[in-house]
């Protein structure tokens, strides 16, 4: 079944070596360092939710996007979105990219198109969507965390 898209699908090219700086086994090597999940952020914010008592799902494959926190008790997704793969800043940034600039860019704004897509979906499914950048993470942690718990507390009327 073909999914339908709400606006053009952006086709990201192959990534071309030659515009490169690094060889296939340098380039390798350094992209196997970046990680995906359990990065330093992600494990921050789940250590001070584990502790205000609220358990949940870690890169819950059940859910579309595969969210980096998932409490399904309370409906509620959190992803921690790191600045250079989801666009943080993006018309900022996208004229200080300088190599495989073709790649790069329909990557990142693939990305991006990708995660408004998983956000009307799980909204669709009723689901909260909390997005974070890792540097709100990192210099701010108490406030992401507090918005989170704000949410999950029940109403008092």
């Amino acid at each position: 079944m073909p999914k339908e898209y709400p606006e053009e699908r952006i086709i990201v090219p192959r990534f071309n070596e030659e515009s490169g700086f690094y060889t296939t086994p340098q380039r390798s090597k350094i992209m196997s360092k970046i990680r995906g999940k359990n990065t330093k952020p992600e494990m921050a914010f789940r250590k001070a939710l584990f502790a205000a008592g609220y358990r949940y799902r870690v890169d819950y494959k059940k859910l579309i996007g595969k969210p980096d926190i998932a409490l399904n008790k309370y409906k509620t997704v959190i992803f921690i979105d790191g600045e250079y793969w989801h666009g943080h800043n993006w018309e900022e940034r996208k004229p200080k990219i300088k190599t495989n600039r073709e790649f790069w860019i329909a990557k990142i704004e693939r990305n991006m198109q990708r995660d408004q897509e998983v956000n009307a979906k799980l909204k669709e499914m009723g689901y909260t969507i909390f997005r974070f950048w890792e540097s709100e993470i990192k210099k701010d942690l108490d406030r992401c965390l507090q918005e989170v718990i704000d949410h999950l507390r029940p109403k008092e009327t």
